[in-house]
């Protein structure tokens, strides 16, 4: 099983790229949370060149607060990270974590179906953001 859904725009720059992806995301009742910006902060913290590349913290409330009631050590997973990076080749890759992959090493069957449904939501926002590359 992949840890992660991932799609790649050829005809989308990485700043349109950020705000399609947090569209998708809001469509699918998520908020972004934190907005990491990879490529500033190894240039600012160790003065190393890198690519564009961006982590959005995903959190969608209700699930959040369903899964944190069936499991409070849960926070160490939260909130679902988004990353758009760019490549090379002027393309853009929107990666998603695999909700379900992220929970297998969880031992409470509560939360399998929520993370289901949370993964079905974060295959729907890739592959939503996929069809809009297209």
């Amino acid at each position: 099983m992949s840890y992660y859904f991932s799609t790649i725009l050829h005809k989308t720059s990485y700043e349109a790229a950020i705000e399609l992806v947090t569209e998708e995301l809001k469509k699918e009742g998520f908020g972004v949370l934190t907005q990491i910006d990879v490529k500033e902060t190894l240039k600012k913290k160790i003065d190393v060149d890198f690519r564009p590349y961006v982590i959005l913290g995903a959190c969608n409330p209700h699930f959040a607060h369903k899964a944190l009631l069936a499991e409070d050590k849960l926070g160490a997973f939260l909130p679902c990270n988004v990353v758009v990076e760019q490549h090379d080749n002027d393309t853009v890759e929107i990666s998603a974590v695999d909700p379900r992959a992220m929970m297998a090493s969880v031992t409470n069957p509560k939360l399998e179906e929520l993370a289901t449904e949370v993964r079905e939501k974060m295959q729907r926002i890739i592959n939503n953001i996929a069809n809009f590359g297209q």
